[in-house]
């Protein structure tokens, strides 16, 4: 038996986390993956919010979630054409502090015909990520899928590792999750806020 792939321990991260009735964030949602994952976690009482910059994403996530919940199982879900950076203003106050997890699978979106040119930067993820630390509640949970092996991918990696090592350990803690022998796969860090 091998170690969990990233993005399995990524969403295990989560899973230990989350109960049903929870307000759950994707805040990358590309083809809808961790989006699903999010809404069968919380179940129909709980509610999920995914965000992408791409309409094809919400067109794909959207056709997951009903082909695996069905029209009512999907209704949990709320879709938002916009970036992860504006999540936080996006979401009711209800949301703020109050959120169980938030997922960030960062890159660009992983089907054949999507344009590569489209993909997180820096700058709008650790604005994302700052403002999901605010969403979280007290024992909340984000993990974050790095990409360092892709032009653009390595940069992003570099500027979230910097944000998660400089988080006041009051504030949050942070672990990795990564192949040392290789250093241009993927791989996860995690954090779980501690205080509000």
């Amino acid at each position: 038996m091998g170690f969990l792939s990233v993005l399995s321990y990524a969403q295990q991260i989560v899973k230990e986390r989350v109960q049903p009735g929870d307000r759950v964030i994707d805040a990358t949602m590309g083809t809808g993956v961790d989006t699903l994952f999010l809404a069968r976690l919380v179940g129909p009482r709980g509610e999920v919010a995914a965000f992408d910059i791409q309409a094809e994403a919400l067109e794909l996530t959207r056709q997951r979630l009903h082909s695996a919940l069905g029209a009512d199982g999907s209704a949990q879900a709320s879709l938002h054409l916009a970036s992860h950076a504006e999540m936080r203003g996006a979401l009711p106050p209800s949301w703020h502090g109050a959120t169980a997890a938030v997922m960030f699978n960062l890159g660009y979106l992983p089907t054949v015909e999507a344009d590569k040119r489209i993909m997180t930067a820096p700058s709008t993820t650790l604005a994302a990520l700052d403002s999901a630390l605010t969403l979280l509640r007290p024992g909340g949970v984000l993990s974050v899928v790095l990409y360092p092996g892709h032009e653009g991918g390595d940069r992003e990696a570099d500027a979230v590792r910097v944000w998660a090592e400089s988080l006041p350990a009051a504030l949050g803690q942070a672990v990795v999750y990564r192949m040392l022998q290789r250093p241009e796969a993927p791989y996860v860090i995690g954090v779980e806020k501690r205080s509000t």
